[in-house]
């Protein structure tokens, strides 16, 4: 039985947040340049935006560039910035095409003045597209997004319009840039390394966890198919016990 096979598609998850780690490595281990492994890359987001639409997946959230990425050697983010809206203008007919919305979260002031209109432009061009929606973080950090919510919400305080004691957790999830779209249930981490690297920090409370040691250039439909069937094994409790989950079933 194939994990296609064993997929309930009344239990997929909503949201799935993929750090798409091990390009770089991935080119090293065949004595290639880092940037054909980015190359190489751009396929692998093709090919598991395509299976995530295919199988009726709400939100596909991929980590492209951190804002720690910025620390890079001039020469590769420079390649990574033309990579990147030169794959997205690329795709845009196809996501059209498959009815996927393009958005892109992050401090996007900061790209090149050339790619974040370029990139602008492909999310226009998408914006009417009802099916999967496909979230680039782009120039992101988790911790930059929370200090961003925490200023735009001080200055509602020190306008008067909001008062302290009425800030809760839905107050400050309002202010993130993910404030449009539910938490990720699940992550997928490639390239075998276990750490989160500033990602989505706050909306992965109860997120399940995956990690693979196949690098991303090499990770396929299959183990995607995988990775979403291994999820629907496991019991979600948000803090709960088990029997209260089963007995609420």
């Amino acid at each position: 039985m194939s994990s296609h096979d064993i997929i309930d598609p009344r239990r997929l998850p909503q949201h799935v947040a993929i750090i798409m780690d091990g390009n770089g490595r991935w080119a090293t281990a065949r004595g290639l340049d880092r940037s054909a492994g980015h190359v190489e890359g751009v396929k692998t987001v093709r090919r598991i935006t395509e299976e995530a639409s295919r199988l009726g997946i709400g939100f596909l959230t991929l980590y492209t560039f951190s804002t720690e990425n910025w620390n890079r050697p001039k020469e590769e983010v420079d390649a990574l910035m033309t990579l990147i809206v030169t794959a997205i203008e690329r795709e845009t007919p196809d996501l059209i095409k498959n009815n996927v919305r393009l958005t892109a979260i992050g401090n996007l002031e900061r790209l090149p003045e050339h790619a974040r209109l370029r990139l602008g432009r492909c999310i226009d061009d998408t914006s009417h597209c009802t099916g999967l929606t496909l979230v680039l973080a782009l120039s992101y950090s988790a911790r930059w997004e929370i200090t961003e919510a925490v200023r735009s919400i001080a200055r509602r305080a020190a306008d008067g319009s909001l008062s302290p004691d009425d800030i809760d957790e839905q107050t400050v999830a309002a202010a993130l840039t993910t404030a449009d779209m539910p938490d990720p249930d699940l992550l997928i981490r490639t390239g075998g390394d276990f750490r989160i690297s500033n990602f989505l920090l706050y909306q992965i409370a109860y997120t399940e966890l995956t990690v693979t040691p196949t690098y991303w250039p090499d990770y396929s439909a299959d183990d995607f198919r995988a990775h979403i069937a291994q999820y629907q094994t496991r019991q979600r409790r948000f803090g709960l016990t088990g029997e209260q989950v089963e007995e609420s079933s």
